[in-house]
């Protein structure tokens, strides 16, 4: 297929045997793990944990992610489109709230093929928040939940951080059809049935970069549309120096959560510094592959 499922629209031929474009994926899924996972928003986890198939490839490069080895790496699995449908079921068997589609967009159709007509949980579209409007729409009707990242407001900061310097009107375009599709947000007994849960990280030494991403959320969403989760976890990666290689203070997460209650947001979900630790990071080692 000629590939343009991604605002890079790289136009890579990728083929079933080898990968191409920026995200170096082949024409068809790669799966790094899938399995119960409890570490979401509560509405997400709930008591049994969301079904959370991990894909390997990414159309970011963002230099502080805790997924590098499958997002950046290419560490994966390839599977069939049936073998994946059968993973789906898996999860759902085993408990899942929903099943969890983590940075899927590079491998839309086929996962499209996979849930068929449904797979009697809801299905959670886990992204970066970098997402064509054009890829978004043939998720209409398919996908319950859209849990999209905002990651920057500032084009220099995403430009350098995740090679993406119009990565602003591209995810906030992407959350605003997010929300056409699903409209105000549905809890059911402590879940998120519908609707959208957007996450911002708070990057050390960027709180200037938190406050024009809160603002946008304020001023485009009243009360009651979307929820809003406020991140803590930023974790330095090997070798990054300079205002990334340290963890987000207590004070810069207290100025943030401040600045969001001050803008009115009061729906979603704040987290404790406890958060940042590398073993919030699942082990990517095939299981459920």
């Amino acid at each position: 297929m000629i590939c343009e499922l991604c605002p890079r629209r790289c136009g890579a031929l990728r083929t079933a045997d080898r990968g191409e474009g920026f995200c170096h994926m082949p024409a068809g899924p790669v799966v790094a793990r899938a399995a119960l996972h409890y570490w979401e928003e509560p509405v997400i986890s709930g008591s049994r944990g969301s079904g959370a198939v991990f894909f390997s490839g990414c159309a970011l490069r963002c230099s502080f992610c805790q997924n590098g080895d499958i997002s950046a790496g290419g560490f994966g699995k390839p599977v069939t489109v049936g073998h994946l449908r059968d993973i789906f079921g898996e999860l759902a068997a085993q408990g899942a709230h929903n099943i969890n589609l983590v940075t899927p967009t590079h491998f839309t159709p086929w996962i499209l093929e996979a849930l068929g007509d449904g797979v009697g949980v809801p299905v959670v579209w886990n992204c970066g928040g970098y997402e064509r409007v054009e890829t978004l729409r043939a998720l209409e009707g398919r996908v319950d939940v859209y849990l999209p990242d905002l990651k920057y407001a500032d084009s220099a900061l995403s430009a350098g951080l995740s090679g993406a310097p119009d990565y602003f009107e591209t995810a906030t375009t992407a959350i605003e059809e997010m929300f056409r599709q699903t409209g105000p947000y549905v809890i059911k007994n402590g879940l998120l049935h519908r609707g959208v849960l957007i996450r911002h990280l708070v990057l050390p030494g960027h709180m200037e970069n938190t406050r024009r991403c809160i603002d946008w959320i304020a001023r485009t969403f009243r009360p009651g549309e979307v929820l809003f989760s406020l991140m803590s976890q930023y974790t330095p990666q090997p070798g990054v120096e300079g205002l990334l290689g340290r963890r987000v203070t207590r004070g810069e997460y207290r100025t943030a959560v401040e600045y969001m209650r001050n803008c009115g947001i009061t729906e979603g979900f704040c987290q404790e510094r406890t958060s940042a630790k590398e073993e919030y990071t699942p082990p990517f080692d095939l299981t459920g592959v």
